[in-house]
């Protein structure tokens, strides 16, 4: 080892689906300076100790989003994310490919649902035919109409958030973190014809199934914060057309049992979300909590300080005022 280098150990995932039973790990051990991009080291053993390794790279700048890759369980860019700090945090540097997606060969992924997903959502302006912009000419925005878009245009595509996200594992009817961030950006765009369409329809197409943990916002190397879009979209959708289903129905309910008592009042939420066919539907699983938790049957008493409470919920009926 020379001077000012580190040994650093890899236990890199490798797996063929058409010539392995199973995956396994397999470990290199490099001597290497600490910021070196785990990318690098990946690319160097790929030329000197094993040509086998298979991995999608390209712009090695964080341009491009095709090195994405869990590096210590963690969704990220390879070609950003130096071996110094994950070795003093972690002793080794596990390389495992991204989640939600199938394994193609090793490192590689297959990605048709995370683009499925992506062009389900029209990532273009849909303009209204009885009123064609001119052609040849300019459609200028006001830099606050620019504004709106939030974080959103820096968004690289690399499907770090696709792969850190719970909902997509869970349900494959989530569009994911991306596509959602995306349908955003189209929505707030003052020359979209589509976005009352654009909300009603995603209200029933995955929207509401956000676990809302932020481990997307989380994950993304650009800061476009796709967890607080959907927060916004969800926000929107509600404003446009209310309480469609179950989950934009329970939010509304959250809302105004909190707004009304400061408490929650539950037998009152499963009414509001789910109807009294709902209710009567639950009621054997209710009649059994109640019986260990008698207390939920009793009137929720209004909080002291509700005037505070009232305060929050002013604020947040005033959008202009949200920073």
């Amino acid at each position: 080892m020379t001077e000012g280098t580190v040994k650093a150990t890899f236990d890199i995932y490798r797996y063929d689906p058409g010539h392995d039973r199973a995956p396994r790990y397999q470990r290199y051990t490099l001597d290497l300076a600490p910021h070196t991009p785990v990318l690098t080291a990946l690319l160097k053993i790929r030329a000197e100790i094993d040509p086998s390794l298979a991995l999608r790279y390209s712009c090695r700048s964080a341009i491009c989003g095709s090195c994405a890759m869990q590096v210590n369980s963690k969704s990220r860019l390879a070609c950003e994310t130096q071996i110094g700090p994950e070795l003093a945090r972690d002793g080794r540097i596990v390389i495992e490919p991204m989640r939600n997606q199938s394994v193609l060969r090793d490192l590689v992924v297959e990605q048709e649902p995370f683009w499925r997903n992506y062009d389900k959502v029209q990532p273009h302006l849909i303009l209204d035919p009885r009123h064609p912009m001119p052609e040849g000419s300019e459609n200028p925005m006001t830099p606050e109409e620019v504004e709106r878009f939030r974080e959103t245009p820096r968004c690289i595509a690399c499907a770090a958030c696709f792969s850190a996200c719970p909902a997509v594992e869970a349900d494959p009817a989530f569009p994911g973190p991306m596509a959602l961030a995306k349908l955003y950006r189209f929505v707030v765009d003052p020359r979209d014809q589509g976005h009352q369409d654009r909300l009603a329809r995603i209200q029933t197409e995955g929207l509401w199934l956000c676990l809302r943990c932020h481990l997307c916002t989380e994950a993304c190397p650009k800061d476009v914060r796709p967890s607080e879009r959907i927060r916004d979209l969800k926000e929107m959708a509600v404003a446009v057309q209310g309480g469609t289903e179950h989950g934009s129905k329970h939010a509304i309910g959250f809302k105004d049992n909190i707004r009304d008592r400061g408490l929650l009042n539950e037998m009152k939420l499963v009414r509001q979300t789910s109807g009294v066919v709902g209710v009567l539907e639950q009621l054997p699983q209710g009649m059994r909590i109640v019986r260990k938790r008698p207390e939920l049957i009793r009137k929720p008493h209004r909080i002291e300080g509700m005037d505070e409470v009232e305060k929050i919920y002013e604020a947040l009926d005033r959008p202009e005022e949200k920073p």
